[in-house]
């Protein structure tokens, strides 16, 4: 990597939150000892909750990008180079639902669709798009 680089990374705050809840649904497994149900919930919280921190931990930067393309999170806590002549279209998919609009950044190789939301950038996706677009042409 030579020059600048972009980076775009999960927020600090969103990682020690998941943190928090998976030891609370750790607690709430432990006092539901009882209660067959109630400890399974509780337990599948708690798995699912360290998991998504766990991720965060080990790929907290989901996106970043220089003059050669963009490193961008696969799977669990993997990544994926792609070199900007791979790059077909870089877009923000916008969608209302229940009075509420979300948005995924969609990154399409042609073969491949890449999609990371604001949770994974820490950054409104349209932002991300526009500094991408900006990032690669130069401008």
């Amino acid at each position: 990597m030579s020059g600048p680089v972009l980076r775009w990374r999960v927020r600090r705050d969103l990682l020690v939150l998941k943190g928090v809840a998976a030891l609370v649904f750790a607690v709430a497994t432990v006092l539901s000892i009882g209660d067959l149900r109630g400890m399974i919930l509780a337990g599948a919280a708690t798995v699912i909750m360290a998991a998504l921190a766990l991720r965060d931990v080990l790929a907290p930067v989901r996106l970043s990008a220089d003059s050669e393309g963009l490193a961008v999170v696969k799977g669990f806590a993997g990544s994926r180079r792609l070199p900007w002549s791979e790059v077909e279209r870089i877009r923000v998919d916008t969608r209302t639902r229940f009075a509420s609009r979300t948005g995924l950044l969609e990154i399409d190789t042609g073969e491949e669709i890449f999609l990371l939301s604001q949770f994974d950038l820490g950054t409104p996706c349209q932002e991300v798009a526009d500094d991408l677009r900006s990032f690669r042409t130069g401008f």
